[in-house]
C-alpha cells in the first residue's frame, strides 16, 4: 500500500522546485491529476459553482465537500488531499471549527484542511492544528467573504497580506494560498515566510501554483484572466455527444449484429 505525502512533506517543498496544486472534485478526474503526477490535490468550494451549478461558495455546505472529498480519495492512493472548510463551517468558534474539520478528516479522508481569512482568523488554524490537524491558510482574495470586504479586486497592501501570511505561519500552518496578490507582494511573503506560498494569480515567485482544474482542461467558455487552458475538452465532448446522437437518430449506433 502507498503512502500519501503528508503536509509535513509539503512544508520542506518549501524553496525547492515550484510545485503544482489542482482542484479535484470526483474519483476519475482525481486519478488522472494523480496519474499525471501532480501530487496535490484540493477539494476546493469552488466545487460549488464547476460541478453543483451554484452561484457562490457561500452555497457550499460542509456535507458537499466531504462527499467529493471522499471521492477523491477513492480515486487516489498517494496524493495529499487538502479541502476546504466552507463557508460558515468554522467562524463561529474553535470547538465548531475543530468539529468541522474532524468531519472532513473522518468522512472525507482529508490529510489536511484549507481555511480563507485574515490574520485574526488564524486563532481558528491554530486550534484546528492543536487539534491534530494540519492547516493550509488562505489569504489574498478569499472568496468566501469578498462581497464584505474589497471583492475580486488584486491585493497591494504589502504590510497586510505579510502580516496575515505570518500569522498563519505562527499558528501552524504547513502552507499559504495567496489569491490574487500583487506580484511584488507575493513576492515579499514569499521570502519572508519559511512555508511554502502557492499561487493563484500572483505572479510566478510563489513555491507552488494552484489552478481549477476545468479552466486547465477547457471545459468552461470564459475561464478567469489568470488562468491557463491546456485543452479544450468543451468543444472536444460536445463533438463526441453530438455524434451520439447523431448515431441515435440516423440508426447508425448501436450497430446491426
Amino acid at each position: 500500500m502507498k503512502r500519501r505525502i503528508t503536509a509535513a512533506q509539503i512544508r520542506e517543498w518549501k524553496g525547492g522546485a515550484p510545485f503544482p496544486m489542482i482542484t479535484a472534485y470526483d474519483a476519475p478526474f482525481a486519478s488522472i491529476c494523480e496519474e499525471a503526477g501532480v501530487e496535490l490535490l484540493l477539494v476546493g468550494d469552488s466545487y460549488g459553482m464547476v460541478s453543483l451549478g451554484l452561484d457562490a461558495t457561500t452555497q457550499v455546505e460542509l456535507d458537499d465537500l466531504v462527499r467529493a472529498s471522499a471521492a477523491v480519495a477513492r480515486g487516489t492512493q498517494r496524493a495529499h488531499i487538502v479541502t476546504d472548510l466552507p463557508f460558515a463551517s468554522f467562524e463561529r468558534s474553535d470547538e465548531h471549527a475543530i468539529a468541522s474539520a474532524v468531519r472532513l478528516v473522518k468522512y472525507g479522508f482529508a490529510g489536511s484542511v484549507k481555511l480563507e481569512g485574515d490574520g485574526a482568523m488564524a486563532k481558528r488554524a491554530a486550534a484546528i492544528v492543536a487539534a491534530g490537524i494540519p492547516v493550509m491558510g488562505h489569504i489574498g482574495v478569499r472568496p468566501q467573504t469578498a462581497a464584505l470586504s474589497s471583492g475580486f479586486r488584486r491585493q497591494r497592501d504589502g504590510d497586510r497580506l505579510l502580516e496575515d501570511a505570518v500569522a498563519f505561519e505562527r499558528a501552524g500552518a504547513y502552507a499559504v494560498v495567496l489569491e490574487m496578490v500583487d506580484d511584488d507582494a507575493a513576492r515579499r511573503v514569499t521570502k519572508k515566510l519559511s512555508i511554502p506560498t502557492i499561487g493563484i494569480g500572483s505572479g510566478a515567485e510563489c513555491d507552488g501554483q494552484v489552478l481549477v482544474l476545468h479552466d486547465v482542461l477547457g471545459l468552461y467558455p470564459d475561464p478567469p484572466p489568470f488562468a491557463k487552458r491546456y485543452a479544450d475538452l468543451r468543444t472536444i465532448c460536445i463533438d463526441a455527444v453530438r455524434a451520439y446522437g447523431e448515431g441515435v437518430r440516423s440508426r447508425q449506433f448501436p450497430e446491426a449484429r
